[in-house]
């Protein structure tokens, strides 16, 4: 929605009070002496000025960075702000304070499940505090949309479904919380079950919007593939119907919709053999329809809906990864255009790029912002092209250190503290020093080992003398000392570099606290499991388990969004569950049912089946427990039959349904994971060592005389005399993460050659359609 050509306004004079220190600063002395190729639609200077070349660079700057921010974020340009009377609103919503903000009300509006009836023994807050905060947290979600209307507009809006879902659910959430303060007594509220949108939609969940994208973009090949499970289904209950309905002793398809029930829980084989026994006593031959059916539904349908999800779901991944890669360049052009001057129309000079990493990464020391210009600027002629901008989101990701440090990090240390750290660090260097480590590990190992097959009188002895006994002491202090020897010897920065090595120090030191608490307090035997932890860097040592601990890493974000997908639909179930069924108490609910004897309760003693009654929806942490038990499918029938006997038969809809959903995400899951293990294989297979160094190491060398010469800026120079030798050369390496991304731009690097040609193409012919309209 372009609002650019908007008339002034007196807000106008505001906006300038409100940017006065922004308009004040100036790069070096000559700030003005480049005339800008592209007004920021944000600056607010007159026409006169424009005419005589005054135009503001700052504006500009902040522009450019907002659009390099949106191509980082994947937040679409319909978004952006178009009129300086925009800009305070957009900057309230983008603000690291009020990201955090918004999380903290998201997550306490989720959280008020615990004090809302039915809640958490004694965590029931009243009608009216519950009430209250709720309209609080939602009137801070709320105030991010109506600040999005004050510079997008009611159209673009609209058009925007996540937004537009999240005002209406907002609407219908602050109604309720009214007419339950208005009414003071609760209602149905299933609605509750929306809550997590908000929490969806805050910026620190960008992952699980993407990953909830990824499951709806993967659902109509998993629709295609239910639909005809369904049929399978079906075709079996109504077949075990007529072949097994006529005998009496047979519970499990005395009517139609026992049958499919029957056949539906047979599915996830947790009512395996139970349902095919009594047909199987009367005759032995009934076994070959349970075969046939688990055979084709299980072992067949269910994998080929396993590898049509994958298939699915790595084209995906692929496409993604292309369209994120697509949408940064457009934002880097849009950045560009902003950044050039009319002297220099085809190129950056380092006064407008150190202007813009201000605003775009303001925590960049300027060092930093050097070497990325220099790594940038492939052409050494002092100005960056657009091929060469465009690849300012991989260059921030670079961490810079000198390639050759002239002194280690302990060079000015007290003299007798230096010999120490010196020797610590020949020690550390030692081409057998981690061998030893090996030996010391395998030697803990096998003294565990010992220490198990020892007989203790208690089982608090057994503890203390697995963990806090002389040689678990020995193994943990030279545990200790080898952490204590590769912080001095290689510094705090180098250690924590390497994942292993905080992994060592962690594991270790958990260990030595453990050993402490256990000999304080003897029964807090759960400790023991600190000191078997550091056998695990064995695993190093074979390629395999590399692989699959470097696919672990890869998969770490993805697995961190999976869980909150999990977590928003076990709260979205959990709400429904406790609207639904949290009345019924379950104890000796089932009297001649197929499941009585698992609710069989007694006040002096319940039988080891009868603690069923325990997998109810009574409040939030309860309900939690048992969708989880649900989730696993063992015996899972158990618990939806007894909500059909003591509620309606209808309620097996709701864990059939939860089934299902649950059963669509852990196959993308599972899919996810395959396709990321294939990838990392395939990477290692593609790539040597040397390859990979080369990939994530960027090596700059800084010329003084040059440096002098691109920045023109005596102020700065002398900023900097600290960090490059003046006069001669500096040389830098810069190291890239081990990131997915960065993985998939090596991966496809043909492709990305092919798609930005493509993309090239396509821009050409959308300016050769408009110059022709025109």
């Amino acid at each position: 929605m372009a609002r650019g050509r908007r008339s002034s306004s007196p807000d106008d004079d505001g906006y300038k009070r409100f940017t006065e220190d922004i308009h004040n600063v100036s790069y070096g002395s000559n700030s003005t002496s480049d005339e800008m190729g592209s007004r920021s639609t944000l600056c607010c200077d007159n026409d006169q000025e424009m005419e005589r070349g005054e135009g503001n660079w700052e504006m500009n700057y902040h522009e450019a960075a907002i659009f390099l921010e949106e191509g980082q974020n994947n937040e679409k340009f319909d978004s952006h702000p178009r009129h300086p009377n925009d800009l305070p609103a957009y900057l309230l919503v983008h603000n690291a304070w009020y990201y955090g903000l918004d999380l903290i009300m998201s997550i306490i509006i989720l959280l008020l499940a615990l004090v809302e009836a039915p809640s958490v023994d004694n965590f029931q807050l009243s009608l009216g505090i519950h009430g209250t905060l709720e309209l609080a947290a939602l009137a801070v979600i709320g105030v991010e949309l109506v600040l999005k209307l004050r510079w997008i507009g009611w159209g673009a809006v609209l058009k925007h479904k996540r937004t537009m879902i999240k005002g209406v659910t907002l609407v219908i959430m602050v109604l309720e919380a009214l007419v339950m303060l208005i009414r003071q007594s609760s209602h149905f509220r299933v609605t509750r079950a929306l809550r997590p949108i908000f929490l969806v939609d805050t910026r620190a969940c960008g992952g699980v919007r993407r990953f909830i994208r990824q499951i709806l973009q993967s659902l109509p090949p998993i629709l295609d593939m239910l639909a005809l499970l369904m049929f399978l289904v079906c075709s079996y209950a109504l077949l075990g119907y007529f072949l097994f309905g006529h005998t009496a002793s047979n519970p499990y398809f005395k009517t139609l919709t026992d049958s499919f029930v029957s056949m539906f829980v047979l599915l996830t084989t947790a009512n395996f053999p139970d349902v095919m026994m009594p047909s199987y006593a009367v005759s032995k031959w009934y076994a070959a329809f349970f075969i046939s059916y688990l055979s084709t539904a299980l072992y067949v349908l269910m994998n080929l809906m396993l590898a049509v999800v994958y298939e699915t779901f790595t084209a995906i991944e692929k496409d993604k990864f292309r369209k994120l890669l697509l949408h940064k360049r457009r934002a880097c052009q849009l950045a560009f255009r902003l950044l050039v001057s009319k002297q220099n129309p085809s190129s950056i000079r380092f006064r407008q790029f150190y202007g813009l990493m201000r605003y775009f990464s303001p925590r960049t020391s300027a060092r930093d912002v050097v070497l990325m210009f220099w790594q940038l600027n492939s052409s050494h002629n002092g100005t960056l092209t657009l091929d060469e901008f465009i690849n300012i989101y991989d260059a921030t990701r670079l961490r810079w250190r000198l390639k050759d440090p002239i002194d280690p990090w302990f060079s000015a240390a007290w003299p007798p503290l230096r010999s120490m750290c010196h020797a610590a660090r020949a020690i550390v260097t030692w081409r057998y020093f981690e061998h030893l480590v090996y030996v010391i590990i395998i030697g803990n190992g096998i003294a565990m080992m010992v220490r198990i097959f020892i007989a203790e009188d208690t089982l608090e002895a057994s503890a203390r003398g697995f963990s806090a006994s002389w040689d678990a002491c020995l193994f943990l202090s030279l545990f200790g000392i080898e952490a204590i020897l590769k912080i001095i010897g290689l510094g705090w920065t180098d250690y924590v570099s390497s994942g292993w090595n905080i992994f060592d120090v962690s594991v270790t030191y958990a260990a030595i606290i453990g050993a402490v608490v256990l000999l304080i307090k003897p029964t807090f035997t759960a400790v023991v499991v600190f000191r078997p932890l550091r056998l695990l860097r064995l695993f190093k040592l074979k390629k395999r388990y590399r692989d699959i601990f470097g696919t672990v890493v890869l998969l770490s974000p993805l697995m961190l969004s999976t869980s909150i997908v999990m977590i928003v639909m076990y709260y979205f179930f959990a709400i429904i569950g406790m609207e639904l069924f949290s009345q019924y108490d379950l104890r000796n609910c089932c009297v001649n049912s197929t499941v009585e004897d698992f609710y069989r309760y007694s006040e002096n003693g319940t039988t080891a089946l009868g603690y069923y009654y325990l997998n109810s929806f009574s409040n939030l942490l309860t309900t939690g427990v048992t969708l989880f038990e649900l989730t696993v499918v063992n015996n899972w029938f158990i618990t939806m039959e007894a909500f059909a006997v003591v509620a309606h038969q209808y309620s097996r809809i709701f864990f059939m349904t939860f089934y299902l959903f649950t059963m669509v995400v852990l196959t993308i899951v599972v899919a996810s994971v395959l396709e990321a293990f294939r990838f990392r294989i395939q990477y290692k297979r593609q790539t040597s060592k040397k390859d990979e160094e080369r990939m994530l190491m960027e090596e700059v060398i800084v010329d003084w005389n040059t440096l002098q010469g691109t920045l023109q800026d005596s102020a700065l120079l002398d900023h900097l005399r600290t960090d490059f030798v003046p006069g001669g050369l500096t040389s830098y390496t810069g190291k890239r993460p081990r990131t997915r991304e960065v993985l998939q731009r090596h991966m496809y690097y043909a492709e990305i050659s092919q798609w930005m040609a493509e993309a090239d193409q396509l821009e050409i012919t959308a300016e050769l359609a408009q110059t022709s309209a025109s």
